[in-house]
């Protein structure tokens, strides 16, 4: 079928329609086109068919309503301004070349563009007055007339690349070829008529462009290599030490921070989001208060007042309202992890700044949704063109390399399209698909050594593409390396301590302990002959009738058995006592259920403390108990043993046998080799002045049943300078914790009633204890994470000692040498890795817990070389 339209569809494109009708016209004189676009690109495509053609013309349309809205926020009004035209022209023919894909044969054509319009083989006007809709090319022949009448074409096409169908993938278009010699001469009466408004553009100032742009062959190889350093780091470059000048009573003006601040400003507005990931330590929470100070005053101010949510771990809210009222900061919401649910306007908010964002890594979690919803809404400020603002999400973390890749992925999704992103790497759901499933297919490699090159690649590729370009991070090494930084804390009186490599605590299992900790292990965690954990996975064997009232069965109870099984493993590794405590419960908990099965009726009650009331023999008030709450909770189930799979009691029972013979056995140790080497090495090492001039230390465990079981133990050999702080007694001795270990408060403030602080996690983040300089890691950090908190807690702003020494314990057999010493601790770690999978996976080369790799080496020896570039581009 034979038609006048075309729509770039195929081949049946804009430019090979100019193909056709200049290779079968070679007569025409005049080329003219009125277009509301146009790119340089765009004309390169059709300079081949112009070549003969004497005159040639372009009228634009420039984007007036932009101009007029800018006029308008100025309280000017903008008349067809030509000087205003002209420049706004020139700027966009500046961002064509700047924003154009680089290669060869484009920038030829953009050059060969500018010469063209330097020796006036073209003219180009700008209409000053009018936003050009209308796309017309009109053909005229030498002799014009009714008998030889030319051509015209509209339509929907520019003169652009994609509007010509120049490439595969090019814009839909909607155009037709009009061959009436009336057609033709309305359309060059309309076009004469706005080229006499249009406003010309003189070859002296597209020249102009030329200069100002990368075309310029006048630079020399080290100005554009500045240039470079400049645009790459933009407004960092101009630093100020007096930019940051209202900084309240206390807080130092360090300009490793005001750095960070004017970065993160520009990243901002560049990406709508960055990682803030100084290392612990560092001040991270002052930055952000500085970068949301500044995004406060910059974003519109005062006709748009912005609104700026924070969301912190509970432990953690205080020292931000602290510092955010110490900074004086407007119109803020402060909010903690689990109560994400209870925002209800979410347009509000111009800024959100998640602390502790690895927290929110995992997108099956409902908290992770919930943040994803809250920043991809947008705000209330209305922009320019009428559209809503995106908004800005400052993601706080000091190790956001250490997840999987999946983890890392879901972060950036917070603030990046992942189809079509600010970033070089455009589709970032193609990149991490592929980085996905390179890192799964690791899991099944038995070659340590190959699994340890692999992830390197993998996280090499991420870094160099995707963090580094999203992220600032400021080590401890490069504020002692870079002059600038070096010099200003020194000046300061701050003082930053070496780690030492961590020292290695070997505790010495006997013979008849050794075999039963390895025989425990295996059992704990074989797939074949160890516990399958069914006391945690009744719902998944119930039969379906009764199954299909709980939404993914299978998935929780098989994540709740590895839970289980995690926790064990963990205990055993944390203390003997701890982990004793845990078996018994287990035991105690399997036999309940069985005890249930032989009673004839099995109560799943997941809100209810079922085993208590089993154990306790209560079942008379566990049943009063359900039949008050059975109505209100659906997650109660009333069961009998025909409502479950066949050979689930068996299988319960075989755990029971394993986990209660284990239970017996544990039950006859009366050694504790960890306790007595701590005990041994408390006063002759931990608290030696040589390696501790404070005599602080602080003491970490996970588990709640160890601190207590420490702490008890010392108080009984007569200390009275222990403290143990745990989730239940934080708060109440905050003022203590204090007053004891904070380096920060005044000299005169200083008590020293505790020497010894033994506790959970719960003080691995948000509180100073540097007035310590020893760490005791009671059990394994399984995660670099983990142990850069704790790490973070006395290596901090104000640490008062030269080093920073850190403990270990590792299990080991009683060996004649202390190269077997070392490897049979090895394979006792290999055993818990092997055990605790994805909870102890290398989420990055920096983490090789299988040989020691995480605690040999100086944990703080990175450093981020594009400073020195930073620092070097400010000199000149």
């Amino acid at each position: 079928m034979s038609t006048r339209f075309f729509t770039n569809d195929g081949d049946n494109t804009l430019l090979n329609k100019f193909k056709g009708v200049f290779e079968n016209n070679k007569d025409i004189e005049y080329f003219d086109a009125l277009v509301g676009y146009f790119r340089a690109s765009g004309y390169f495509r059709i300079r081949e068919f112009l070549k003969d053609v004497p005159k040639i013309r372009i009228l634009l349309g420039i984007d007036v309503d932009k101009i007029i809205a800018k006029y308008n926020s100025k309280g000017l009004l903008f008349q067809g301004d030509a000087n205003q035209t002209l420049i706004e022209f020139l700027n966009e023919a500046k961002e064509d070349i700047q924003t154009a894909k680089y290669s060869k044969e484009v920038e030829s054509g953009i050059l060969q563009f500018i010469e063209d319009i330097s020796s006036k083989k073209i003219e180009i006007k700008a209409h000053p007055s009018r936003k050009l809709h209308a796309k017309i090319y009109i053909f005229r022949p030498e002799k014009w007339n009714e008998h030889n009448q030319g051509k015209v074409i509209t339509g929907s096409s520019n003169l652009t690349d994609s509007g010509l169908g120049g490439y595969e993938g090019s814009n839909y278009e909607f155009n037709v070829i009009l061959e009436s010699y009336d057609d033709v001469a309305f359309a060059t009466k309309e076009f004469e008529k706005l080229w006499e408004e249009g406003i010309s553009i003189l070859p002296v100032e597209i020249k102009k462009v030329k200069e100002d742009t990368y075309l310029n062959d006048t630079f020399t190889p080290f100005e554009v290599y500045i240039k470079f350093l400049i645009e790459y780091f933009g407004k960092s470059v101009e630093f100020d030490p007096n930019s940051v000048s209202d900084l309240p009573q206390g807080f130092m003006r360090l300009s490793y921070q005001i750095d960070a601040v004017n970065q993160g400003y520009e990243l901002l507005k560049k990406h709508n989001g960055f990682f803030l990931a100084d290392v612990v330590g560092l001040g991270k929470t002052v930055v952000g208060t500085l970068i949301a100070k500044k995004f406060f005053y910059s974003n519109g101010f005062p006709s748009h007042i912005s609104t700026i949510l924070i969301i912190v771990p509970p432990a953690l809210k205080e020292n931000w309202v602290d510092t955010l009222d110490k900074f004086e900061i407007k119109n803020y919401d402060i909010i903690t992890n689990g109560s994400l649910h209870k925002i209800k306007d979410p347009e509000k908010y111009d800024l959100i700044i998640v602390d502790e964002a690895h927290k929110f890594r995992n997108d099956t979690a409902e908290a992770y949704n919930e943040l994803q919803k809250l920043c991809k809404t947008k705000t209330k400020q209305i922009m320019p063109d009428g559209s809503r603002a995106n908004k800005k999400v400052m993601l706080i973390s000091a190790t956001p390399l250490n997840n999987r890749p999946s983890d890392i992925a879901n972060q950036i999704y917070l603030f990046q399209d992942a189809k079509d992103s600010s970033l070089e790497v455009s589709n970032l759901q193609h990149f991490f698909r592929g980085k996905i499933d390179a890192y799964k297919s690791l899991k099944d490699n038995p070659n340590i050594a190959e699994v340890q090159e692999s992830v390197k690649y993998i996280y090499q590729e991420i870094r160099n593409k995707v963090i580094a370009p999203l992220t600032i991070r400021r080590t401890r090494t490069d504020l002692k390396i870079h002059d600038q930084y070096k010099i200003d804390i020194a000046e300061q009186g701050i003082v930053f301590p070496d780690i030492k490599k961590p020292n290695k605590l070997f505790y010495k299992l006997s013979d008849e302990v050794d075999k039963l900790y390895d025989e425990t292990m295996y059992l704990l965690s074989h797939d074949i002959d160890g516990i399958k954990y069914y006391r945690y996975q009744a719902i998944k064997y119930l039969l379906p009738e009764k199954k299909q009232k709980y939404k993914n069965a299978d998935v929780a109870s098989g994540a709740l058995a590895s839970m289980m099984k995690v926790l064990l493993v963990k205990r055993i590794d944390s203390s003997f006592h701890a982990f004793k405590a845990s078996l018994n419960r287990f035991s105690k908990a399997t036999a309940a259920m069985i005890k249930m099965f032989d009673d004839g009726t099995i109560y799943i009650a997941p809100n209810l403390k079922v085993n208590e009331y089993i154990i306790e023999g209560r079942e008379d008030e566990l049943v009063e108990k359900i039949a008050d709450v059975i109505e209100t909770d659906p997650t109660i189930t009333i069961c009998i043993p025909e409502d479950f799979e066949s050979h689930f009691l068996t299988e319960l029972k075989r755990d029971y046998e394993i986990v209660e013979g284990l239970n017996k056995r544990w039950a006859k140790v009366t050694e504790d080799p960890k306790l007595d080497e701590f005990k041994r090495k408390l006063e002759d090492e931990l608290l030696n002045k040589e390696i501790n001039p404070q005599q602080k230390l602080v003491v970490f465990s996970e588990s709640k049943e160890t601190t207590s079981y420490i702490t008890n133990t010392l108080k009984k050999a007569g200390r009275t300078d222990v403290l143990e702080v745990h989730a239940a007694n934080r708060d109440n001795l905050k003022e203590t914790i204090k007053l004891n270990f904070d380096a920060n408060i005044p000299r005169e403030q200083y008590l020293s009633d505790y020497r010894i602080i033994i506790c959970t996690e719960v003080l691995a983040e948000g509180v100073n204890l540097h007035r310590s300089n020893v760490i005791v890691n009671y059990d394994t950090p399984w995660n670099s994470t983990k142990l850069m908190q704790r790490i973070g807690r006395v290596n901090r702003i104000g640490s008062v000692a030269p080093f920073i020494h850190i403990f270990n314990f590792y299990p080991t057999a009683k060996v004649n040498s202390d190269i077997e010493l070392e490897k049979k601790a090895i394979m006792k770690l290999q055993a818990f890795h092997s055990a605790l999978g994805e909870d102890s996976e290398i989420y990055s080369p920096d983490e090789e817990i299988q040989s020691f790799g995480l605690f040999e080496k100086d944990v703080d020896e990175e450093k981020d070389e594009r400073l020195a570039y930073l620092h070097g581009v400010k000199k000149v």
